[in-house]
């Protein structure tokens, strides 16, 4: 770990601390960095918890997982949203840094991971975002701080739009990484998921069509693992990692169909929702990107930050797009920081 890692990681705990202002805020930030390190010695994606279902408005299955708080009782609950093609394992390094310390909520989107397929019309960002309310009245009680990486971070925005009156009464903390409200530029998010030499041309005009013949294009992708490995370590990553994050990741990106890649690629281009986000001025915001995130590009996270009052960006030098895996101690960090506002937030109540 580089020097400038260790001090901008020393110095968002102690900011934490701070935060938390209390003896209680002292001891469970003393628990934080007793869990520092957990992820490294569990393998990436073997964290699980006993599954439940939770049925969507249109009646699709989603998989959920919650861990409970090791006998402490904890004051917010934490709601984990992952990104376009991965699924909640994307979650490995906070899951590790989290569990036992606080009540953690994870699950797949739909037709993501272990949760069921999309029906015809609902792969959206509107949809993901009432698939969320759903989560949050089936599994939680109290109040709730969701985080968002990517896609995860476009459904919580939706949710905001929908409903902002949870915000700031049920939602107490929102994090938002790697994300965005609109303005993509849509070929971008395409580019990890096939190899660069047919993915260039065809993520501009032919998704559709691909989507069509998804199964050929996912023999495609099987048969050009090698390509695609080498695309995945260049979108998703900034600096040079390990190379089980690249191979990692690049399960996950192989696992999610072809066809409900194409399903969803739509909702990106359309999506704008900036004049929603003010909404989310209500709470405790923070705001997480690598400045070499080619997926969705650090501006967008600066845009985010002036469109929501009082939030805080942590942009991270060089990290890319999966910035919770790449750099998961800064991200920690920062959700440390998150969370003690959000619980002292509660507190003061």
């Amino acid at each position: 770990m580089s020097v400038r890692r260790r001090v901008l990681g020393i110095a968002a705990s102690a900011a934490g601390v701070a935060a938390a202002g209390t003896a209680i805020g002292v001891a469970r930030q003393r628990r934080v960095i007793a869990r520092r390190g957990a992820g490294d010695e569990a393998g990436l994606g073997s964290l699980r918890s006993t599954p439940v279902t939770v049925v969507a408005s249109d009646g699709v299955p989603l998989h959920v997982e919650v861990d409970e708080p090791d006998g402490r009782g904890a004051p917010v609950t934490v709601v984990f949203v992952h990104g376009y093609a991965l699924n909640l394992d994307c979650w490995h390094f906070q899951r590790a840094g989290y569990r036992g310390l606080v009540r953690a909520v994870y699950y797949d989107q739909r037709s993501h991971g272990r949760s069921g397929r999309t029906t015809d019309g609902h792969a959206t960002i509107d949809q993901l975002g009432r698939d969320l309310l759903q989560v949050l009245d089936d599994v939680t009680e109290g109040p709730v701080v969701l985080v968002g990486h990517s896609m995860g971070g476009m459904s919580i925005i939706a949710l905001a739009e929908a409903h902002p009156e949870l915000f700031g009464s049920k939602i107490v903390g929102v994090g938002l990484i790697s994300t965005t409200a609109g303005g993509l530029e849509p070929h971008r998010l395409f580019a990890p998921v096939l190899p660069r030499t047919i993915g260039s041309t065809l993520a501009l005009r032919g998704v559709a069509f691909l989507g069509r013949g998804h199964r050929t294009v996912d023999v495609l992708r099987r048969a050009s693992r090698a390509v695609a490995t080498v695309a995945t370590d260049l979108f998703a990553f900034g600096d040079d990692v390990p190379e089980s994050y690249v191979t990692f990741v690049d399960q996950m990106l192989s696992e999610t169909p072809f066809e409900v890649i194409a399903e969803f690629f739509p909702s990106f281009g359309s999506l704008d929702k900036f004049e929603t986000v003010a909404a989310l001025s209500s709470v405790p915001v923070s705001i997480v990107c690598g400045t070499g995130d080619r997926l969705t590009a650090i501006g967008h996270s600066r845009k985010l930050q002036s469109r929501i009052e009082g939030s805080t960006l942590l942009e991270c030098e060089g990290a890319g797009h999966m910035v919770i895996l790449e750099r998961h101690e800064q991200v920690n960090a920062a959700l440390d920081q998150l969370l003690a506002a959000a619980g002292e937030r509660v507190t003061h109540r």
